[in-house]
C-alpha cells in the first residue's frame, strides 16, 4: 500500500488583531526577506514588526480583523486532493504555512506520523523567488531534520507558463475585460495590468529569477487573451504592489501605472498574476486602496480579477505537476521538466552561473 504526502506551501497570516504584530515580526526575521546577521537581523524585524501593526491592524480591519489565507488554501487543498486521489492508495495533502500557524515543524510532525512513502512539495507561488518558495524549502529543509523526517522528497519549484495555470487566468481575465469596456463605453478598450508582489531590486540583482518569471507568466497570459479575444494589438503591461521600505523596488509601480492610464484616459483591469489566493494584498491594496486612486487619477473604468482560488484548470494544472513529481525521484523539479531560467540566474534552485 502506497501513501503520498503532499505539501502545500505558503505564506499564512495572521489569525486575529493580536496575531498581526507577531506574525510580522516572523516574516521579518527571515534571512530571505532581511539578510542582516541573526541579532541585529532580530533586533530590526522587532522595530520594523512594532512600527507597522498600527498600519497592518488597520489594513486587516478592513477584511475582519484577520487573514482569510488559511481558509482559502484550505479549500484550494480540498479541490486539489479530488484531483489526484488515484495517485496512490492513500493521498493526504498538508499545509505548511512560513510565517504563521500552521508552521513547518507541526505539518512535519503530521507528515511522520501518516508516514508516506513518498512526499511531494508544492508551492502555492507559481513563479519561483529566494523570498518565498526558496525561504519555504529551506525551512522545510529544516523542520523536517527536526522532526526526523527523511522520506524520499520531491520539490516543486514552479511553475509559472504551466497550462492550466495560464488558461485558467486568461479565463478570468476575459469576463473583467468586457466589464471594463462596457463601462468605458464609445467602443474603448480596456488596459490589462499584471500587478505582481514586488521585491528590492537588489534582490533581483542578486540573481533572483521571480522578475523574469513573472514577465514570462504575464506574456503567456496575453497571448491567450489576444487570440482568444482576437486583438494582436493588446494593451498589457507588467508592475508590481506592496513596496515596503525605504529600498528601490521593481518598476512600474501598480500607482504608476494607474496614474499613466488616467492620463491616457483608458480602463484597467488588474490582474493579481503572482497570487492565487485572496488575501489582504488584493482584497484591500487592489480593492479599496488602488481602486481610490484610479478614481482620483480620472481612471474610467477599474475592474480587479479575483485570485485563482478553486478554478479548475488551475487546479488541475496544479494535480498534473504533482502527478509528475511522482514519476521522478528524489530533489527539486521546475514545472517544465528542465531549467526554464537563463543562466545567468543565479537564484535558481536548479543551478546556474
Amino acid at each position: 500500500m502506497e501513501r503520498l504526502a503532499v505539501v502545500v506551501f505558503n505564506l499564512g497570516g495572521p489569525d486575529e488583531p493580536d496575531a498581526i504584530e507577531p506574525f510580522l515580526f516572523n516574516l521579518f526575521n527571515d534571512p530571505a526577506i532581511i539578510g542582516l546577521p541573526g541579532i541585529f537581523r532580530t533586533l530590526l524585524a522587532k522595530f520594523i514588526s512594532w512600527r507597522r501593526a498600527p498600519v497592518a491592524r488597520h489594513i486587516y480591519s478592513q477584511i475582519g480583523g484577520r487573514s482569510p489565507l488559511l481558509e482559502e488554501t484550505e479549500a484550494q487543498v480540498d479541490a486539489l486532493h479530488k484531483k489526484i486521489s488515484g495517485l496512490a492508495d492513500e493521498v493526504k495533502i498538508f499545509i505548511a504555512m512560513r510565517y504563521w500557524h500552521p508552521f513547518s515543524e507541526a505539518t512535519a510532525r503530521e507528515v511522520r506520523a501518516f508516514n508516506p512513502d513518498r512526499v511531494i512539495l508544492l508551492p502555492l507561488y507559481p513563479q519561483f523567488s529566494t523570498t518565498t518558495t526558496g525561504s519555504s524549502l529551506k525551512e522545510w529543509d529544516r523542520a523536517a531534520k527536526a522532526v526526523g523526517l527523511d522520506t524520499p522528497t520531491r520539490a516543486v519549484c514552479c511553475y509559472g507558463c504551466e497550462e492550466g495555470y495560464i488558461e485558467g487566468l486568461a479565463k478570468m481575465v476575459q469576463p473583467a475585460i468586457g466589464q471594463a469596456e462596457e463601462q468605458i463605453g464609445g467602443g474603448g478598450q480596456a488596459r490589462v495590468l499584471f500587478s505582481a508582489h514586488g521585491l528590492p531590486e537588489k534582490i533581483i540583482a542578486g540573481g533572483d529569477p521571480y522578475q523574469w518569471q513573472i514577465e514570462q507568466t504575464s506574456a503567456a497570459v496575453a497571448e491567450a487573451l489576444a487570440r482568444a479575444l482576437g486583438r494582436p494589438d493588446l494593451d498589457w503591461t507588467v508592475c508590481y504592489q506592496s513596496r515596503v521600505g525605504p529600498l528601490k523596488w521593481l518598476s512600474p509601480s501598480l500607482g504608476d501605472e494607474l496614474e499613466r492610464a488616467g492620463r491616457d484616459g483608458v480602463g484597467v483591469v488588474v490582474i493579481p498574476i503572482a497570487f492565487v489566493s485572496e488575501h489582504s494584498e488584493t482584497l484591500v491594496e487592489l480593492d479599496i486602496e488602488y481602486r481610490a486612486m484610479a478614481e482620483q487619477q480620472g481612471v474610467p473604468a477599474y475592474v480587479r480579477v479575483p485570485a485563482l482560488g478553486e478554478q479548475d484548470n488551475f487546479i488541475g494544472g496544479l494535480a498534473r505537476t504533482v502527478e509528475a513529481c511522482m514519476i521522478a525521484g528524489e530533489g527539486i523539479d521546475c514545472q517544465a521538466g528542465e531549467r526554464r531560467c537563463p543562466s545567468g540566474f543565479s537564484g535558481c534552485p536548479l543551478g546556474g552561473a
